[in-house]
């Protein structure tokens, strides 16, 4: 008897069933699936259109991301749901809104019940490896779940000399060492050394291009003698109140259109431009606007040759034919649309982030995919690739079927949600919706104007339309829209963060910043 009750036991533990808070991380296998190499990279503060194939900035050269669009598919509609790091990389990593996973700002920590997409992928056999850039609520570097082999650095990291927690032990490099080179000739040892016998998930996540932006020595001053491209919304917001036309779109005004009276400007935008986050008064004064262009498109020369180096491994090992290749950006970055440089709002340049893909197998090289993804759709996407069928909770969809370039049901709108910073109040609590043409933005906490946009006449958003007859109706809808979103995602009651912060003057806390 009590022989046959340790054998039940045993059996219960085995199955978890004695702890009740233990997750249960099996996922159903799809049927017909082989499990696939994927391999996803990160960017920092990369913007969707600074990539040569764009032709955003024309001397810009990016032959290795160019190449990543050309063998497999551009995504020009790729957004975040929280365009700053720390939420934007929970989101990448639960298929979660921001207001789910709670990771709101860059000082929220991990609320703890959160499961990460690798966690599944380990659990069924995958070899998993991280390199890079954590920072995901907090500055910690230690190991994280869901990787067998770990390699990341506290908070930001930096640029040259940095100290890499590999596996629980910390090594510093000396001073000529670029982070954006280490991690790369890093992520390719372990390629090579894996178990050949097992599929493999490789994170790599570059610190890089992150402020301030320090190119490679090698790159340091290649770009100091081209143009600046200056956005034609650089030297708004308009201070007067002069009526102004309606824009074509090439931005300039539009003879023979209907004017909509003042171009209503949020006092925010007004008061960011000669702020931290403006181009009047950019991070202090510390940098002019010129010597940050150059430096930022200096840095993305080394995230370009980083690809390269991936792609040239999987060709020369021939690999690349089953391996699932996703590069992406945790957020976008403004270089003075609206007056604004940084990121965290939800026009264009901030929230669209670069998306390529390349997997032969799957999907074949061609024209750009239109459809608008989010970062919540990488950890789905991953898990399918993996043959497992992503878990209900997560909130995100899988963009395989998009893959086949056919008709196929998809989103056609895709939230936006930012929450006040103590650290950067610049920027207020916002909500957002957008679809293929229109864009609604709703700010919460302050006497100011919304915002809407018809992005087919005015790509750059500089006519906002919030007052115009004709679209109220329509702002109605999507202001329901962004309601119904909140309501049915457990979204209506900000998260606030049990995080102390220092008064002013007292730097004993400082690396919370």
């Amino acid at each position: 008897m009590k022989k046959s009750l340790c054998i039940v036991l045993f059996g219960l533990l085995i199955l978890g069933a004695c702890n009740p808070d233990k997750k249960i991380l099996q996922l159903e296998k799809l049927a017909n699936s082989t499990p696939k190499n994927v391999i996803f990279i990160l960017t920092d503060d990369h913007r969707f259109d600074f990539m040569g194939f764009t032709g955003k900035v024309p001397w810009l050269e990016t032959r290795n991301l160019d190449r990543l669009a050309k063998e497999g598919a551009y995504f020009p509609n790729a957004y975040v749901t929280t365009s700053l790091c720390s939420p934007s990389r929970a989101s990448i990593l639960t298929g979660l809104y921001s207001h789910s996973h709670a990771v709101v700002d860059n000082a929220a920590p991990d609320p703890g019940n959160l499961t990460f997409f690798p966690q599944y992928l380990q659990e069924a056999g995958y070899q998993t490896g991280y390199f890079g850039k954590w920072h995901m609520g907090n500055h910690s570097d230690e190991p994280q779940p869901g990787f067998d082999h770990w390699e990341s650095f506290r908070g930001q990291g930096v640029y040259y000399g940095p100290t890499l927690n590999i596996n629980g032990e910390r090594t510093t490099y000396n001073e000529e060492v670029y982070i954006t080179d280490l991690l790369t000739e890093h992520a390719i040892e372990w390629l090579e050394q894996r178990n050949k016998e097992q599929p493999f998930f490789m994170y790599l996540s570059h610190k890089a291009v992150h402020s301030q932006f320090a190119p490679a020595a090698r790159h340091m001053g290649k770009n100091g003698d081209q143009e600046i491209i200056y956005p034609l919304s650089y030297t708004t917001p308009f201070y007067n109140t002069t009526t102004l036309p309606s824009r074509g779109n090439d931005g300039k005004p539009a003879r023979g259109r209907e004017y909509y009276g003042p171009n209503r400007v949020p006092d925010w935008v007004k008061q960011q431009r000669e702020s931290w986050h403006g181009v009047d008064y950019m991070y202090h004064g510390n940098i002019n606007f010129e010597d940050f262009f150059y430096r930022y498109t200096e840095t993305l020369i080394g995230v370009d040759e980083s690809v390269g180096a991936i792609l040239d491994f999987l060709d020369a090992n021939e690999m690349a034919e089953d391996t699932l290749v996703i590069y992406m950006g945790d957020n976008g970055f403004s270089f003075g649309e609206h007056g604004l440089i940084d990121k965290r709002h939800f026009y264009e340049e901030s929230a669209k982030v670069p998306l390529l893909v390349r997997w032969p197998e799957k999907l074949q090289s061609g024209a750009p995919i239109q459809h608008l993804v989010q970062n919540i759709d990488i950890a789905p996407t991953i898990l399918e690739a993996a043959g497992l069928q992503p878990p209900e909770d997560m909130q995100g969809m899988s963009f395989i079927s998009l893959f086949a370039r056919e008709e196929t049901p998809w989103r056609d709108r895709i939230f936006y949600e930012y929450y006040w910073e103590m650290d950067f109040p610049q920027t207020p609590t916002m909500f957002g919706v957008r679809t293929d043409r229109y864009k609604y933005i709703r700010y919460h906490g302050i006497w100011d104007t919304n915002e809407f946009y018809d992005l087919h006449t005015d790509p750059n958003e500089i006519d906002n339309l919030i007052d115009a007859p004709e679209h109220q109706e329509r702002i109605r809808g999507f202001a329901g829209d962004i309601y119904r979103w909140l309501e049915t995602t457990d979204g209506m009651n900000i998260p606030l963060k049990s995080v102390v912060r220092p008064k002013f003057g007292d730097h004993r806390n400082q690396d919370i910043f």
